[in-house]
């Protein structure tokens, strides 16, 4: 078919951004268009916004002003959290054409009939309560690992958050459609899904538009298990509170779940978790920590934490510091707390200035440093099973192997989206762990 028109996406923010997009783009190329990458010349740029950071709002007028740059003609559209959000922003910077909220984004070709360029952005945004149906989507195509959706939403109130705001109420996919989603996926020659959601340790809650659970977070990880042809599943982020000891003991033993997990903390200090409406204090945190090693020694612990949280005092923060130095986890990763409109902590007395956040950030970050090298020496000459990934960086081929060790070795091609058992062998200069291959390919 000539002159197909061509479409380019461009994702901010989390995994469950990237599983959204590519399931747009899967919608774009079913009508006929062509897929190109958001370096080229496309008719038509959609970015997917993320409404975490402040840097991801500034990043969008940049975004927006590459892709003019490429052509001026081109059709720019705005989806995701912050265009559920802040439509009007979004519609007033220059060149955005169509600003779709969290109901319409996935109806986006719909609204593109006509792709001339408009004085101001055309806005088709919802109540936010209006968001209580649940789309489906993974990403596949982009790398050697699919983010699967599982949830959507979220119904907790942390007071420094603006995703219910931005996603809606709690739902689910069904468990049958999950199944046949990570089953399509595992045909695609995927090695490794990793499960995403906006909440999803709260799985089962919303399935068929109700609130009471038709499943667990433990029903779904059973039955993926059991899913022919996947090697790898990873659970991506996880409340501590909904993180149960019955889930960690299956993984310990399951046949594809792999020893890593990601728990958000946001603070080592109670006064300031009570503050943040978190549903859990540090003590259940370090249970579930202790849990984890118990039965899975070498496993791999995230860490999220926020820095500068509104009444944070100096006292606080080494609160926090000294309780994630104590604890036996594997890197974190810090966010520096930034106020958001509409959220109960941007009222809340006690702001802590712009350098203090920075200069917490920057010692959190130098623990975590520390917590990830002291992580790969435990691990040096341990056999592990590495997946490789694809992209040749000066040389090299990089692949992680199941606890989440970053490895590398002399670049080869042929080993691109393959698993293989090696040795950990040293520690490289850039952080990076060298390998000895053990076999032939798993």
């Amino acid at each position: 078919m000539e002159n197909k028109k061509k479409v380019a996406f461009y994702t901010l923010g989390c995994k469950l951004n990237f599983s959204e997009t590519s399931t747009i783009a899967r919608d774009f190329q079913n009508e006929g268009f062509e897929r190109v990458g958001f370096e080229e010349i496309a008719d038509i740029y959609v970015i997917n916004t993320c409404s975490v950071t402040e840097n991801a709002d500034k990043q969008f007028k940049q975004i927006v002003k590459k892709a003019m740059k490429l052509n001026d003609k081109a059709f720019v559209a705005a989806v995701g959290c912050y265009a559920q959000l802040k439509p009007e922003e979004l519609a007033a910077v220059d060149g955005v054409d169509l600003v779709l909220g969290a109901t319409e984004k996935f109806k986006i070709t719909d609204y593109i009939n006509d792709l001339s360029k408009n004085d101001m952005g055309e806005i088709h945004s919802c109540e936010i309560e209006e968001a209580d149906f649940y789309v489906g989507s993974y990403s596949i195509g982009d790398r050697t690992r699919a983010f699967l959706k599982v949830q959507d939403g979220c119904d907790y109130k942390c007071t420094y958050c603006t995703i219910p705001l931005a996603r809606g109420i709690s739902r689910s996919d069904a468990l049958e459609n999950v199944l046949k989603n990570a089953s399509e996926i595992s045909q695609q020659g995927i090695k490794e899904i990793v499960l995403t959601g906006v909440n999803i340790g709260d799985y089962g809650k919303g399935e068929f538009g109700n609130k009471k659970h038709e499943h667990t977070f433990l029903d779904l990880v059973k039955a993926l298990d059991e899913v022919e042809g996947i090697e790898r599943l990873r659970i991506s982020s996880i409340e501590p509170n909904l993180l149960k000891n019955e889930t960690i003991e299956f993984v310990s033993q399951s046949r594809t779940f792999v020893p890593h997990f990601h728990i958000p903390l946001q603070s080592g200090s109670n006064d300031i978790l009570k503050k943040m409406k978190r549903r859990y204090m540090r003590e259940l945190y370090t249970e579930r920590v202790g849990k984890i090693r118990e039965v899975m020694p070498h496993a791999c612990i995230g860490v999220d934490v926020i820095v500068g949280f509104p009444g944070e005092t100096d006292e606080h923060f080494l609160e926090t510091y000294h309780f994630l130095n104590d604890l036996d986890i594997s890197y974190l990763h810090v966010f520096t707390y930034s106020e958001r409109d509409n959220t109960e902590a941007a009222a809340m007395d006690g702001v802590v200035p712009m350098n203090v956040r920075s200069k917490r950030s920057k010692m959190l970050r130098g623990l975590s440093v520390k917590k990830r090298r002291a992580f790969y020496e435990s691990q040096i000459g341990t056999n592990r099973t590495v997946l490789f990934e694809g992209e040749n960086k000066e040389g090299y081929i990089h692949g992680f192997t199941e606890n989440y060790v970053k490895v590398k070795t002399p670049w080869n091609p042929e080993l691109v989206n393959t698993l293989h058992e090696i040795n950990l062998t040293k520690i490289d200069e850039d952080g990076s762990v060298r390998m000895e291959f053990l076999n032939v390919e798993v």
